[in-house]
């Protein structure tokens, strides 16, 4: 009788690790249809930036006998006014709108980061200085900041790097400063602080990966407004120059002759469309799928 009666020990708690919360994540994400359409574009976007040039040849050649050319299987998107083949510039300016929107945003976590966490953290001299300085530079619009420091350093792709990084910077400041602010108050920081934890230990040990999700869809959120900010510095002829390819510069060419050749306006402006597109959905997935209160 004693072997059929059920064991009353409770079973052993399930243990998950950085795997197991991945495979939790990937299942909530893929759940999202807009945001699965974002990953979609935005995988579109790099490959188009990685392997389209490689595939659709030289973007400067130049076919002088089908100039204007309108979209054919020889040139599927058509060819400008010089006679260069629209698709091998289109994949080109991926390139160039990639790495100002990757390395751009990637200058302001650099530098952004760094200085939110020591505002958020050294709240008495620290912090209202950081924020003062903040303020100031909010009061500035996004691409009118940009525009001020593309002109001070020169067009180029460096200069159109480092402005579009620069005018992120406050908003990254901002956003790393309030998580630091809310998660000090926690009491794993508390605990820490009272075992006698160093400054540095706790904000890279337990404030810093905190933080990470956030600034991850921040991340999402920065990339299309860069790429955006570098098109209208190159349409402003304050980025890349000519005969670079870019979307920009494209745009800039085909406002001449949007009577005759629409094409030449459309695609570069539906490809800025859609990799903005892209990252917005992606961003808002991820902002869904990490934050813990949408958790079931």
């Amino acid at each position: 009788m004693a072997e059929l009666v059920p064991s009353l020990t409770p079973a052993a708690p399930r243990r998950t690790g950085p795997a197991d919360r991945r495979r939790r994540l990937w299942r909530r994400f893929r759940r999202r249809p807009m945001p699965m359409a974002g990953l979609v574009l935005v995988i579109a976007f790099v490959a188009l930036a990685l392997i389209g040039p490689l595939v659709t040849g030289d973007p400067s050649a130049q076919d002088y006998n089908a100039t204007m050319a309108p979209p054919s299987p020889a040139h599927p998107l058509g060819t400008d006014d010089l006679g260069r083949d629209a698709l091998a510039r289109i994949a080109s300016g991926a390139q160039i709108s990639l790495q100002a929107g990757v390395l751009s945003t990637l200058l302001a976590m650099v530098i952004g980061v760094p200085i939110g966490l020591l505002a958020g953290f050294y709240r008495r001299w620290l912090d209202p200085v950081v924020m003062r300085l903040v303020d100031v530079t909010l009061a500035f619009p996004f691409l009118v900041f940009a525009v001020g420091l593309a002109a001070i350093l020169g067009p180029s792709l460096r200069g159109v790097v480092i402005a579009l990084g620069f005018s992120q910077l406050p908003a990254i400041i901002r956003i790393t400063r309030g998580e630091v602010l809310s998660i000090r108050e926690m009491d794993f920081v508390a605990a820490a602080i009272a075992d006698g934890s160093t400054d540095r230990h706790i904000l890279f040990r337990y404030i810093l990966p905190n933080c990470a999700n956030p600034l991850i869809v921040q991340a999402t959120v920065a990339i299309p407004a860069a790429i955006i900010g570098e098109a209208t510095l190159s349409f402003l002829g304050l980025g890349v120059q000519p005969p670079t390819p870019s979307w920009g510069v494209m745009l800039t060419t085909a406002q001449q002759y949007l009577g005759p050749a629409p094409w030449l306006a459309i695609w570069p402006g539906v490809m800025i469309a859609l990799a903005t597109l892209g990252f917005n959905l992606l961003g808002d997935g991820l902002r869904d799928v990490l934050d813990p209160r949408s958790a079931r």
